[in-house]
Order: structure tokens, then sequence, then C-alpha cells
């Protein structure tokens, strides 16, 4: 059996097939250490060259997942296709090992009712680049991500720390970012439209436009 992978706040994917190979990917693109589980043989050497870690391991044994350190990643994703039992077992078991953040991919909606009840904190229930999306809210930089054509995307983030107490204007994220704040979201508050005098306050959210890329790079800094 493999050793544990050295992860700060580790992030692992089980399941390694469309979806879950996505968000992988997505993860790593953002810059994290991932750990690849599936058991199919083929896909694990697929991905060897491609991910921080992966191990050919069954995710339903709750031994097996602690003998790879899972009771320790901050997230774990189960990606697991068409196998309903096995991605239900799955989840059960890194509910009883204590993981304090598991995403389930559900195949319904009854079975994303199952996961719930086993001990998913998260069920998806994916579409098109649902991939990606996920990989960005699972890693808390962005609360809610919207990627449209042509690798443009639309997120909801925290501001940057420096930020608070100075005006978009001051700010000149658009000269030196290349984004575009289009909305500011009050505590309590409905959107507000962004003006260069708006005074970016405590709290705030930002509905932020722009090349994928750039907004990326400026989510990854509140």
């Amino acid at each position: 059996m493999a050793r544990k992978p050295p992860l700060n706040d580790g992030i692992a994917v089980i399941g390694l097939g469309r979806f879950g190979g996505a968000v992988a990917e997505a993860l790593l693109r953002l810059g994290h250490d991932v750990l690849g589980i599936d058991e199919s043989a083929e896909l694990v050497q697929q991905w060897s060259d491609r991910l921080t870690h992966v191990v050919q391991a069954d995710s339903t044994n709750g031994d097996t997942l602690r003998s790879l350190g899972l009771h320790e990643f901050g997230h774990v994703i189960v990606g697991i296709g068409t196998d309903i039992e096995a991605s239900v077992l799955t989840v059960l078991a890194l509910s009883e090992l204590g993981v304090p953040d598991i995403w389930a991919k559900a195949l319904g909606e009854k079975h994303g009712r199952i996961l719930e009840r086993t001990g998913a904190h998260h069920v998806i229930f994916p579409e098109a680049a649902m991939g990606e999306r996920v990989a960005h809210l699972v890693t808390g930089k962005m609360i809610d991500f919207i990627e449209l054509d042509d690798g443009y995307a639309i997120v909801k983030t925290r501001p940057p720390r420096d930020a608070v107490g100075r005006t978009l204007a001051e700010c000149a994220w658009r000269s030196r970012h290349g984004i575009t704040v289009v909305g500011v979201k009050r505590p309590r508050a409905r959107v507000e439209a962004a003006l260069p005098e708006t005074v970016i306050q405590e709290g705030d959210l930002l509905i932020v436009a722009g090349p994928t890329a750039r907004v990326e790079a400026f989510a990854a800094r509140g």
C-alpha cells in the first residue's frame, strides 16, 4: 500500500473517470497538490504522470482509506461514475473517518439523497464544465464560478485584504490585473453596481468578470 502523501490541507479525488479527472486537472491548474484514487489499474496508469500522487485502491474500504491518510485531508471529492453502491459506500467510509468536507457526484435525485444521508456535505449533479466549477468552489477561493464561451468567466469572490477602505478607482484592478468588477454584494443587501467611487468594505463580495486565467489569479489573492 502506498505511503500517505505529504499534502498540506490535502485534496483527494476518488474516481478518475471523466468527471473526477476534470476536477483533478482543474485543481492542478489552480496550483493544488492532488491525490487521485481509482480501483482501475488502467486509469491509475493514465493519470500517474499527471497528478501529484495516484493510488490504485478500493475506496469502499475504510481501513484502506485510513492507511492512505484520507482522515487528515481537508477535502475529498467522490467522482465515482456508474457504480452507485461503490459511491455510497465510499462516502460512508469517508464520513466514518471524519473527513470534514466531502463532495460527491450523484447520478440522480435519489442517489443524491442517499449520499447526503450517508455523510456527503455537498452533492454534485454534473453538467457541462461542472468539474471546473467544483474545483474553484471546493478550494474556497471563489464563492461562485461560471465560465462562458471563449475563455471568459464571471465569479463571486472575496476582495484582497488590502482593498478594504479603498475605492475601486484606487484599486485600479482593470489596469493592474485585466479584470472588471461589475458588482459589489454587501452583507444582507442586494448586489450593487460597481462604480469608480465604490468603497470596498469588510465582508463585501465582488462580482468579477474577465478572461478565465486572469479571474482565477485575481481570486487567488483574496
